[in-house]
């Protein structure tokens, strides 16, 4: 299985346009301990030809150029054969509305983030220029499906966390809200867990991850009170279903005692991680976990 991280940030990129914290100051100013980095989405393929996206950033149409694979090869083409979506929020899926280019397109997603996605939405609308323009292929909790030629085969996994914030009190939450994915190549036999939304620890988030040749977790705060402290807002990581990476209870404890290689992804503008000369760097590398950047390619 081939891997193209596209984008590593968490909602917002890295730095984000609004934010004046030291890590975004930092980056503009060219430090050389930080990279810009996009919203997070990844590619995964099984042959180099036929590419399958996880997740659909805002920024999906630089990202795509950004990987030559991902280009075109006649007038009207693409080797994107799919997107798979773990959740509704805006940043994992406003790409798709980028695609709109009268282009079939296939995409895989739970029941409850394709509700989220099409229902009352006007916008969608873009996606519905001829019949069949989206072909939406049901992800079924804790079973495994083919992606394309079923090389690769996925299985969706509820994980903690929430509905998108835009759906908060208009929907009821449903444990296909937030998906982790376990994507397995039958001709390798590597095994890919992708994790970049999780609120807390589970019993089925410590299984998935077993076993597995690379894992991408969710890096989205190091400290709960990081935004708090930063004088940015008011809610603290797990309002925001998040578990910080740092301290006694957090995630990085739990990623070490994990085999494969270990990334965290989805991470945020504020996070101290984003230092790569910084302590909360180091004490993520001591415990053999590696953070996520934009161009990062694998094999498993």
């Amino acid at each position: 299985m081939l891997i193209r991280v596209l984008g590593s940030a968490a909602g917002g990129g890295f730095p984000q346009w609004n934010c004046g914290c030291d890590n975004c100051r930092a980056c503009r100013a060219g430090g050389s301990a930080f990279r810009p980095r996009t919203q997070e989405t990844v590619a995964v393929s099984a042959d180099g030809d036929a590419w399958f996206l996880l997740n659909a950033s805002p920024e999906i149409r630089s990202q795509i150029e950004s990987f030559e694979r991902l280009w075109p090869r006649a007038s009207r083409h693409s080797p994107i054969s799919g997107l798979v979506l773990t959740n509704g929020d805006l940043d994992h899926c406003l790409g798709l509305f980028s695609l709109r280019e009268s282009h079939p397109l296939v995409v895989h997603a739970t029941e409850s983030v394709r509700d989220g996605l099409t229902r009352e939405n006007v916008f969608y609308r873009t996606l519905e220029r001829f019949p069949g323009q989206v072909t939406w292929k049901p992800l079924v909790l804790a079973e495994e499906q083919p992606l394309g030629d079923g090389t690769l085969r996925i299985t969706a996994l509820a994980v903690p966390g929430k509905v998108p914030l835009h759906l908060e009190g208009r929907s009821a939450p449903s444990p296909g809200d937030n998906v982790g994915l376990v994507i397995r190549d039958t001709k390798s036999g590597g095994r890919l867990a992708y994790f970049s939304t999780v609120a807390g620890p589970s019993e089925a988030v410590a299984s998935a991850l077993l076993g597995a040749s690379i894992v991408f977790f969710d890096g989205t705060f190091w400290s709960s009170d990081e935004l708090i402290r930063a004088g940015l807002g008011t809610r603290r990581a797990e309002d925001m279903a998040h578990w910080p990476v740092g301290g006694g209870e957090g995630s990085l404890g739990f990623l070490a005692r994990q085999s494969g290689r270990r990334y965290l992804i989805h991470v945020n503008n504020t996070n101290p991680v984003l230092r790569e000369d910084g302590d909360e760097r180091r004490l993520a590398l001591a415990a053999g976990v590696e953070v996520a950047h934009d161009g990062l390619e694998l094999t498993c």
